[in-house]
């Protein structure tokens, strides 16, 4: 009797289990009912490793020859950031790097990113850092959940959203954006202002004659 009565209580409490978590399938989502969007970018971030041989503090050609061949395969481009991280902080060796870099329009960031495992003696670890954006969920277009209800659509923002996010050149600038001067020079920002009031109106040339006839006489 006393196992009966235990196993009777074991299947109630599974049966509760799986009620919860049915829960979030059957009760509808919040309506939103304002005009932002829910369906927002969200910015991943990829790390790349090589690490270069530099036995006496020198690369060798045939190391700067892998490193340009896996900057070919990766398709390095704008928005990708390149760090180097040397035990001895060798400026002359991340100078070189950083030629190869050049060649592909890059620039060294400062620092490096936490990766997996430590720099062996004698290495030059080069980290290449991808970001990607996508909008998680889009397309969407579940409406059950707004029959007879004043709600945005699930759906809304996941067009714009999504575009942005697939021709933005750089996803970080989705998070951080980018620094802007602390200064501003009016001069430059009152130079299409000056070009529209000097211009001279069109009239004042005339009317242009067209010959309907194609120029014959």
């Amino acid at each position: 009797m006393a196992r009966t009565k235990t196993l009777a209580g074991l299947l109630a409490i599974c049966a509760g289990l799986s009620a919860c978590g049915g829960v979030n399938q059957n009760v509808a989502p919040i309506a939103n009912r304002s005009l932002d969007s829910l369906n927002q970018p969200v910015v991943s971030r990829t790390d790349y490793v090589l690490d270069l041989s530099a036995p006496g503090g020198y690369l060798a050609e045939r190391e700067l020859g892998r490193l340009e061949g896996w900057f070919e395969s990766l398709q390095i481009g704008y928005g990708d950031q390149i760090w180097v991280e040397d035990p001895y902080g060798d400026s002359s060796r991340r100078s070189e790097i950083a030629k190869v870099a050049a060649d592909y329009g890059l620039l060294l960031s400062d620092g490096a990113p936490v990766t997996a495992g430590a720099v062996a003696p004698g290495t030059v670890r080069v980290i290449l850092t991808r970001s990607s954006a996508t909008v998680p969920g889009c397309p969407n277009w579940d409406s059950a959940d707004r029959a007879g209800r004043s709600a945005t659509s699930p759906n809304y923002g996941c067009a714009v959203n999504s575009n942005m996010a697939a021709m933005v050149a750089n996803p970080n600038d989705l998070v951080l954006g980018q620094a802007g001067s602390a200064t501003g020079d009016a001069a430059t920002s009152a130079k299409a202002i000056k070009v529209y009031r000097d211009a001279k109106p069109t009239g004042t040339k005339g009317l242009t004659e067209t010959k309907t006839d194609g120029g014959k006489q």
